[in-house]
C-alpha cells in the first residue's frame, strides 16, 4: 500500500518554543548540545545532519567533476547531480530540526495525565498522532538517504578520481545515518500500534534500508576498483530531480 504521511501536528500545549534551526549553530554547539541531558538534539537529528553532510560531499564531488576535459563525455551528469546533492541536504538540514520538534511534541504527550478516562483519551489518542509523526519525520530522512546514494552510485566511476575518497566517506555517511534514522522510525511504532500503516511502514523501511546497504556497496565497489564507466544514455529521474 501507498504511505501516506501527516502534517507536523500543532504543539499540544500552548506556548511551547521551538528549538532554534540546527543549521544555525555551529559544529562545537550542537556536538555540545547532543552531549547534553536536553532530549533534542537527539538520534534522528544527528542522522539527518550526518545524511546532509553525506550529500554535500556527494555535491562536491560533482562539481569538482564539471568543466573537466577528462570527464567530458559525463559533463550532463555533473550538471544535474551538483544542484540534486545540494538540494537533498538543505532538505536533510530541515529534516532534523523537524526531528526535533515531532520529538518534543510526542514527548508532551507522554506526560499528558492518565487520571480521568477523559484525560485517557485524549492522551492516547495525542500520543498515537504525535508518535505517527515522530515516526514519518525519520523515515523522509532514509528515503533521502537512499536518493543521495543513487547520486553517489552514479557518479562513481564518472567523476573526479582525486575525489573519490570523498564519495567513498558520503556512501558510509549516508549508509550510517539511514540506519540510525530508521531505527527512530521503528521505535516509534508501538506508540502508534498495529495498523495498516505501521505495518506498511515497517516493509517499507527494510527496503529501504536494504536498497541504501547495496548502493554503498556499490559506490565502494566501484571507486575501490579504480574502473572508468561509460556515460549515460540519459539522466535517471533521482538525479536529473523532481
Amino acid at each position: 500500500m501507498a504511505l501516506r504521511y501527516s502534517a507536523v501536528p500543532r504543539p499540544i500545549i500552548a506556548g511551547v518554543q521551538a528549538p532554534p534551526s540546527f543549521r544555525d549553530l555551529t559544529l562545537g554547539d550542537f556536538a555540545e548540545g547532543l552531549a547534553s541531558s536536553e532530549p533534542v538534539p537527539g538520534g534522528g537529528s544527528a542522522s539527518a545532519v550526518a545524511a546532509a553532510l553525506g550529500a554535500s560531499l556527494v555535491a562536491m564531488v560533482a562539481t569538482l567533476s564539471q568543466g573537466r576535459t577528462k570527464y567530458l563525455e559525463h559533463a550532463a551528469l555533473h550538471e544535474a547531480a551538483a544542484p540534486a546533492a545540494r538540494r537533498l541536504a538543505d532538505e536533510l538540514l530541515a529534516l532534523a530540526d523537524e526531528d526535533a520538534r515531532a520529538y518534543a511534541a510526542c514527548a508532551i504527550a507522554l506526560k499528558l495525565p492518565r487520571e480521568a478516562f477523559a484525560d485517557k483519551e485524549f492522551r492516547d489518542k495525542q500520543v498515537r498522532e504525535t508518535a505517527r509523526v515522530a515516526a514519518e519525520v525519520p523515515l523522509h530522512c532514509v528515503e533521502k538517504c537512499r536518493e543521495a546514494l543513487v547520486l553517489a552510485e552514479t557518479l562513481a566511476g564518472r567523476s573526479n578520481v582525486n575525489a573519490s575518497s570523498d564519495l567513498r566517506v558520503a556512501a558510509l555517511l549516508l549508509q550510517a545515518a539511514g540506519h540510525g534514522a530508521a531505527e527512530n522510525v521503528l521505535v516509534n511504532i508501538p506508540l502508534i500500534g498495529t495498523s495498516d500503516w505501521t505495518q506498511a511502514t515497517e516493509k517499507h523501511v527494510a527496503e529501504l534500508l536494504d536498497d541504501v546497504a547495496a548502493l554503498a556497496t556499490k559506490v565502494q565497489d566501484h571507486v575501490r576498483s579504480g574502473e572508468r564507466r561509460a556515460a549515460l544514455d540519459s539522466i535517471p529521474q533521482p538525479v536529473a530531480g523532481r
